[in-house]
């Protein structure tokens, strides 16, 4: 049975311990909130889950901890945690600053430990839909817009939502970054709210991001552009599609004939099956199986500091065109 304590029981931590409570091979050993408001709603839901007074007791009498604190805690918690030789889930941006993210590389590397960063959306249906599909994109769009809301606005809407996309970006893309272009506005709160960032890789492809926390209506999709294909993700509604151009693999597709300077082109379009599943859910059961079978995280903590150095240097570009 691995013992796992949770820091932080707000609106996402208490996702976190719906899931963690009820899975196999886990025991949430407790809680630790400073907030007395947070603490009394567990209290009203699991009324024999001990709160613990100390952020070290609780790291102490656990295997694993899942940090679902503010950002600024993040590093302490991880830091200590990791010297216990604890094993370590903790939610994106994994720190606040990139001084403790390099620290905490460092500190991860040197330690016989687990390190997972939340960066939940890896887990989407709607992305997972694409395992096994050849994705070498050229020029790749993003658009994650949402409704204003004060929770989460201590932190700019780059490490709050862009982030999620500049991680999957990363990953598929599998490039070092050459230059970055952003703009950035600070509309509702005291940090950009809306931002548009263009990202150009090594390997030649561009990626334009654009996330906003002041939109009328939600949106969450991202559209690559590679050879012969366009792939469309839609993150909010679990969607996904292929269209390229046919070949005898691709049999029993739905197809289109459109007329090209070049000729007549014929056109498959295929909808992956997207299996349902809890993103949130199955990000936590795959950090517990990496403990309880010795496997990897499926990400880990380069993964976490190279988001998170793109994000900090994004929000540099802002902050020089703001101040120019």
């Amino acid at each position: 049975m691995l013992k796992i304590g949770l820091f932080g029981v707000g609106h996402l931590g208490k996702i976190h311990l719906s899931q963690l409570s009820t899975m196999k091979d886990v025991e949430v050993t407790g809680y630790f909130d400073p907030s007395d408001t947070n603490a009394e709603g567990i209290r009203e839901t699991y009324p024999d889950l001990r709160r613990f007074e100390a952020a070290e007791d609780l790291i102490r009498a656990s295997d694993a901890i899942d940090i679902v604190a503010p950002t600024t805690q993040h590093f302490l918690l991880c830091e200590t945690a990791i010297r216990m030789g604890k094993h370590v889930f903790v939610e994106k941006p994994m720190t606040n600053t990139m001084e403790e993210a390099r620290l905490l590389v460092k500190l991860v590397e040197e330690a016989n430990i687990k390190f997972q960063v939340g960066h939940v959306e890896r887990f989407n249906p709607a992305f997972l839909a694409l395992k096994g599909v050849d994705l070498k994109p050229m020029f790749i769009e993003v658009h994650r817009l949402a409704e204003f809301n004060p929770r989460g606005t201590d932190v700019s809407v780059i490490l709050d939502l862009m982030i999620h996309d500049i991680d999957i970006v990363l990953s598929i893309v599998q490039s070092s970054i050459s230059r970055i272009s952003a703009s950035g506005v600070a509309v509702m709160s005291d940090t950009p709210d809306i931002a548009n960032v263009r990202i150009e890789f090594h390997n030649g492809c561009v990626a334009n991001l654009t996330s906003s926390r002041i939109s009328l209506k939600k949106m969450r999709k991202m559209r690559l552009f590679q050879k012969d294909a366009y792939i469309g993700i839609d993150f909010l509604d679990k969607k996904t599609e292929i269209i390229k151009l046919k070949t005898p693999e691709d049999e029993g597709l739905f197809t289109l004939d459109i007329a090209t300077n070049n000729g007549k082109k014929t056109i498959a379009i295929a909808n992956p099956e997207i299996k349902q599943s809890n993103a949130i859910r199955m990000e936590l059961e795959f950090f517990r199986d990496s403990i309880l079978e010795n496997k990897p995280v499926p990400v880990n903590v380069r993964d976490g500091f190279q988001a998170l150095e793109a994000a900090h240097q994004i929000l540099q570009k802002i902050g020089k065109g703001q101040s120019e």
